[in-house]
């Protein structure tokens, strides 16, 4: 029987559009593992090949000739591998088929500066531009751009600190720092005051830190976003930071 061109192109729609389903639910079931939650051993081995040496007679600590002004190097290291400078988010959420899902965002696009002075540093200044968070899915970033962060409409999330942190002894070269960081975080156009657990560590005239903090989203007025392909979307979810800080 004579098929009408009509019929024809119905059909091949009909087909193209079951492939392009199949392959919309495929990336669904066959994600990989979302990156690891931040720590400070990723960016070692950048750091490593981009630090210079401690000044002479240091004897291995931060010596008072470092204190001052550092600020954040985005030339160390690889968004590829996030060895690099990078803030981002962390969110569990439920995929069509019930199959749980863990959707980890980041941006390399970060600036600001640290000031130490002794053992205290006494001034953090960061800023993130949110607009160009990168996770594993464009789908879910073009939407962060209209829902939920509204990245659109509120591009820049900034870290200021408000308390000193106080060291208590100077850091050894290699040796890893843990405080809090006490400070003022805006996100979404909304302004908090939060603590936020990090740690450091100095390798030569460079400081690494890493950090991360559970924010919920209602905090900052921030509506849960809604897609097709996801059954539902966790209430808080987790920022996280890692920053490489040299010494100017």
């Amino acid at each position: 029987m004579k098929r009408s061109p009509l019929f024809l192109g119905i059909a091949i729609a009909v087909a193209i559009a079951a492939v392009a389903g199949a392959a919309g639910l495929a990336s669904l079931f066959l994600r990989g593992a979302p990156p690891a939650a931040v720590s400070l051993d990723p960016g070692s081995s950048a750091v490593a090949a981009s630090v210079g040496t401690l000044p002479s007679g240091a004897g291995g600590t931060l010596a008072a000739g470092l204190d001052g002004t550092w600020s954040i190097d985005t030339s160390i290291g690889s968004f590829s591998d996030f060895s690099d400078a990078w803030v981002g988010y962390r969110v569990d959420e439920t995929l069509a088929g019930n199959r749980a899902n863990t959707a980890v965002g980041r941006t390399p696009d970060v600036s600001g500066t640290l000031v130490i002075s002794g053992t205290q540093i006494t001034s953090v200044d960061v800023t993130a531009n949110l607009a160009t968070l990168k996770s594993d899915d464009d789908r879910r970033d073009g939407q962060l751009q209209r829902q939920a962060l509204e990245t659109s409409q509120f591009p820049q999330a900034t870290f200021k600190l408000t308390s000193p942190i106080d060291l208590g002894t100077l850091p050894t070269d290699g040796q890893t720092v843990s405080a809090t960081a006490k400070g003022e975080l805006t996100l979404h156009g909304v302004t908090k005051t939060v603590e936020v657990p990090i740690e450091a560590r100095l390798a030569g005239d460079v400081v690494t830190v890493v950090g991360s903090i559970d924010i919920r989203f209602a905090d900052y007025a921030i509506d849960q976003p809604v897609s097709f392909a996801v059954l539902s979307i966790e209430d808080h979810g987790t920022m996280e930071l890692q920053l490489h800080f040299r010494h100017e």
